[in-house]
């Protein structure tokens, strides 16, 4: 069994008492003291995780925006240094999402490119022989998502320039003496701040933003935060079979821009029409439906559920999953749940508006 690669605050998880677990390959913390209150605490105050199970893989060289260009689904002549941009890297013959990718332009061809857990190693395989250079970063550095609507207020007492950078920029900034890279990004649907900090200050860091009233939180919250938030899960919303126009993201695909890897097989389907498309579900009830569970309309199975839990912020159950385009949004469905049908409504994303 291969062993479990650990973040370098593994040490200061354990020390709070984190509950650990496996995830993408990586022993993260799960929860400190509770989901639900961790969820809680991030929707009204400010939390902070430990995201450096992410991917970095550093892109540079003379070639590197038009390597990305012809990589990825999104348009980088729509942003520039300084900004961050959401995009997907596709599989070229079925176009299914390969990953979802957050891309940095931290300067003049200085890219990073932040893949999912486990997805590394694919990132580089594709950028192999295109003439830049494709450095994995991620043993090298920490990733703490600072999120909240009190996230930035806080922040400002650890580093005034990491907490006022712009929605979806970058910038650079100074943490006992080490330069820090910090960028407006998240995953929660609460306004915050991603920091890429160096190892050499991963703890002292870790431990100034708790000093100033920031609480740790684990994926636990994590992932009921995005769920509520209304965004897709690698594995679960994305990945094999799945493409960018089923996931309901066609915005992140910039057709208009030339081909990219990918972009035929993606057109076809586009001019085709999808067979399936991801849709919100509120479900009567705290009982929540888990991937796999079948939604029925008038008898007759319509889709399946990808994502399901019990929201925190509204009181009862959600679930996102594929269904079939003729399925509405404001018609009723039900969910199969070991047998016990749940009544719901299939309603516009995101469940919780995203601030």
């Amino acid at each position: 069994m291969t062993e479990l690669q650990k973040s370098p605050l593994d040490a200061a998880h354990r020390a709070l008492d984190a509950r650990m677990v496996e995830f993408g390959g990586w022993d993260m913390p799960i929860q400190y003291g509770g989901v639900l209150q961790e969820h809680r605490a991030c929707r009204e105050g400010a939390v902070v995780f430990d995201v450096s199970h992410l991917g970095t893989v550093r892109v540079t060289g003379d070639a590197a925006f038009e390597v990305l260009q012809q990589t990825f689904t999104n348009d980088l002549n729509r942003i520039a240094p300084g900004r961050a941009q959401y995009t997907h890297l596709l599989d070229p013959v079925d176009a299914h999402v390969v990953d979802d990718i957050i891309v940095w332009w931290v300067a003049d061809n200085d890219f990073f490119v932040m893949p999912n857990a486990s997805n590394t190693s694919r990132l580089t395989e594709a950028l192999s022989g295109t003439g830049v250079v494709a450095q994995d970063i991620t043993s090298s550095r920490v990733v703490l998502a600072v999120q909240g609507p009190n996230a930035r207020k806080l922040l400002r007492m650890v580093g005034e320039d990491a907490a006022t950078v712009g929605r979806f920029c970058v910038t650079s900034f100074m943490f006992s003496g080490v330069e820090c890279v910090a960028a407006g990004t998240g995953y929660t649907g609460e306004d915050g701040v991603e920091i890429h900090a160096p190892v050499a200050v991963a703890r002292n860091l870790w431990d100034a933003i708790l000093e100033v009233g920031i609480q740790p939180a684990g994926l636990g919250a994590r992932d009921t935060l995005r769920l509520e938030a209304g965004l897709p899960l690698h594995g679960h919303e994305l990945g094999e079979g799945i493409t960018p126009l089923q996931a309901n993201l066609g915005w992140v695909v910039r057709f208009d821009k030339g081909s990219f890897r990918g972009s035929d097989a993606l057109l076809a389907e586009r001019d085709m029409g999808v067979a399936r498309i991801l849709r919100g579900i509120a479900i009567e009830g705290r009982q929540p439906a888990r991937a796999g569970a079948q939604v029925f309309q008038s008898g007759l199975v319509v889709g399946e559920v990808t994502s399901g839990n019990f929201s925190v912020m509204l009181g009862h159950a959600i679930a996102i999953g594929f269904l079939k385009p003729s399925v509405e949004i404001g018609e009723e469905v039900s969910v199969d749940v070991r047998g016990n049908l749940l009544e719901g409504k299939v309603v516009a994303l995101p469940f919780v508006a995203k601030h």
